[in-house]
């Protein structure tokens, strides 16, 4: 792989994120969500067997809600940034480009989350349970996903001169931006955030015995709470709502909401699940059923 050249102790980012095999492009980007699906796929079914679930039924809920996710997150990015796609000079077209980069998390999570809700109830089981074994997952998940934006050069922050600054080629610096300059590697912060949000999730976990969904609320305020300020350093085109980018007022609204939801959840029911199915399967005694038909 051919790196940008640059300053000594920096990051260098990669000259192509797109390679061809024969007529078939490789994507870096793709390929960084398809790891990110599979290894949290491998993940959720270890800790939904650990809770007592069957480990087919995490494939089962995924046939639902990976498609729903992808379709979620690439609605927000283009509603979010509509002017690439609807602008002056904009190509609508592109908008169905999802290997040029472009997941807003927000419509991941909302879809994704229709969608295991679907799945969970054609498979039977309770949502909660499952989101709480799915929630550190998702963590690890979006952690190797940013390395598809680490190839693409997209969402970086703001110059540095801190030793772990990033280098950005001419053509992906916004108008404005200085050329040879480094920038804060925003990849790198939320992948190194999102995994150590992901170790912290499975300790509160065991040691508090977390369940009826507080898991998955703890992840959205773990997540957001990183969000927010990452975020902040950004310098990519972003609609503004007075004085902060729109996805900042989500992080801080998503975080509340997932921060009472925690409380008032752990308040009404304390402890783990003791059941995982939407419907308890009732065991019937066999003498009985005996007795009764003698």
């Amino acid at each position: 792989m051919t790196l940008v050249q640059g300053a000594a102790g920096s990051i260098p980012s990669p000259s192509q994120g797109v390679w061809t095999i024969g007529v078939v492009p490789l994507r870096a980007y793709a390929l960084a969500i398809l790891t990110g699906i599979g290894v949290a796929l491998w993940i959720a079914r270890r800790r939904w067997v650990e809770r007592g679930g069957d480990a087919d039924t995490v494939l089962e809920v995924s046939f639902w809600a990976v498609p729903f996710g992808i379709v979620g997150g690439r609605l927000y990015h283009v509603v979010s940034s509509p002017d690439a796609y609807f602008g002056r000079g904009g190509d609508p077209w592109r908008a169905f480009a999802i290997w040029e980069g472009g997941l807003g998390i927000w419509g991941a999570i909302a879809l994704g989350g229709l969608g295991a809700w679907i799945g969970c109830r054609r498979q039977g089981v309770r949502m909660p349970p499952f989101a709480d074994a799915l929630a550190p997952a998702l963590l690890v998940a979006q952690a190797i996903g940013r390395l598809g934006n680490w190839f693409n050069q997209e969402i970086f922050g703001g110059p540095t001169t801190l030793p772990w600054g990033l280098e950005i080629d001419a053509a992906h610096l916004p108008a404005g931006a200085a050329v040879g300059t480094l920038y804060h590697p925003t990849f790198l912060y939320e992948l190194v955030w999102n995994l150590t949000a992901a170790a912290l999730l499975v300790y509160l976990d065991r040691r508090w015995r977390l369940g009826h969904g507080r898991v998955f609320w703890l992840y959205v305020l773990l997540y957001t709470a990183g969000r927010g300020w990452i975020e902040m350093l950004r310098i990519d085109t972003a609609h503004q709502v007075l004085g902060l980018r729109l996805n900042v007022w989500t992080s801080i609204l998503v975080g509340l909401g997932a921060l009472v939801a925690f409380v008032v959840v752990g308040r009404r029911h304390p402890g783990r699940d003791t059941d995982l199915r939407r419907t308890p399967i009732v065991v019937q005694d066999e003498d009985a059923e005996d007795r009764s038909i003698a």
